[in-house]
């Protein structure tokens, strides 16, 4: 399988693969029917990577990750952490986890479900109380993690749990649908904590219903439906796929055959351009012609618009 996230550092030497999925077949048997959620999927993420895991609900996201924690066996293929067989002990020693829906013991306080969650995790001790007490506070619950489970709000549970996650400083973060519950400052955030990680060296996957989130963190998406990859790309020329250009002229310079379309504005003429050779050669024209470059402008693309027109065209 050819991997387009050894483009990303322009480097031709190989990160080790943090994930690897190999075939995976998920499937959910009841005495009606058998439904196929995960179908042959296969991709990598490379140390190191911030990768988003998108589509659509139902599209195979939440059983993806499920296998790869070892919640679910796969119906068929393989899923890897560091090599490792995903869902073993030393895999998930590695291993940070945020499920789509958290949920803790109503009656401990924030404070005591990470020391809870640290202790099982082999974590113990002064160091133990420490970090849990950084974590939170670092989640924005400093005044808040004495209080009992039961009296935070979804939006403050979800920061429990993102902070359970970051417990051991794993290596890898898996975090299912992440920003769920969360208000704008509590996911700009998340955003902050998320690239800190990525700095210290830690690989991010995660799926997110936030395309804007997606958007700002993240240096690769994968994008599912009906339990199959239909795309792959890196966000950086995905952003750059999606720009449009347009120039604002006088004269009479021509645009056939290399603007997408043209029109008369109050006396001068308006052309777009999918890209900026396009807007160049544009110019070049009408500087050419003897015209006047009055405006040019530079729109980035709809990552919404592309995520639709995909799904779309793979139903």
């Amino acid at each position: 399988m050819e991997y387009i996230g050894s483009q990303l550092n322009g480097s031709a030497a190989p990160r080790e693969a943090a994930i690897r999925v190999d075939g995976l077949a998920v499937r959910y048997k009841s005495k009606m029917r058998s439904v196929d959620a995960v179908r042959n999927l296969s991709f990598e993420i490379r140390e190191g990577e911030v990768v988003g895991f998108l589509g659509p609900n139902g599209a195979g996201k939440s059983s993806t990750i499920k296998a790869l924690i070892g919640f679910l066996a796969p119906a068929a293929g393989t899923c890897e952490i560091f090599g490792l067989h995903a869902g073993s002990l030393e895999a998930k020693a590695l291993t940070g986890y945020l499920p789509e829906v958290a949920t803790y013991y109503p009656f401990l306080t924030a404070l005591e479900t990470l020391k809870l969650y640290g202790r099982l995790q082999g974590l113990k001790g002064a160091s133990l109380d420490r970090e849990a007490k950084e974590l939170l506070s670092l989640v924005g619950l400093e005044q808040a993690m004495r209080k009992q489970n039961r009296m935070l709000s979804k939006g403050m549970l979800q920061r429990v749990g993102i902070a359970q996650s970051l417990l051991g400083n794993p290596r890898l973060l898996i975090l299912d649908e992440v920003t769920s519950g969360l208000d704008p400052v509590g996911r700009r955030q998340l955003r902050e904590i998320l690239k800190d990680r990525q700095k210290r060296g830690a690989t991010l996957f995660f799926s997110s219903h936030e395309l804007s989130e997606v958007e700002g963190i993240c240096d690769r998406i994968l994008l599912i439906d009906k339990g199959s990859l239909i795309d792959e790309r890196i966000v950086v020329d995905l952003k750059d796929s999606l720009r449009r250009y347009s120039l604002r002229f006088s004269g009479d310079a021509p645009m056939f055959g290399l603007a997408d379309q043209w029109t008369e504005s109050q006396g001068n003429w308006v052309a777009e351009f999918a890209d900026k050779e396009r807007l160049l050669e544009g110019i070049d024209r009408v500087t050419s012609g003897g015209g006047k470059v009055l405006d040019v402008v530079s729109q980035e693309g709809s990552l919404e618009d592309y995520f639709v027109e995909t799904i779309g065209r793979a139903a």
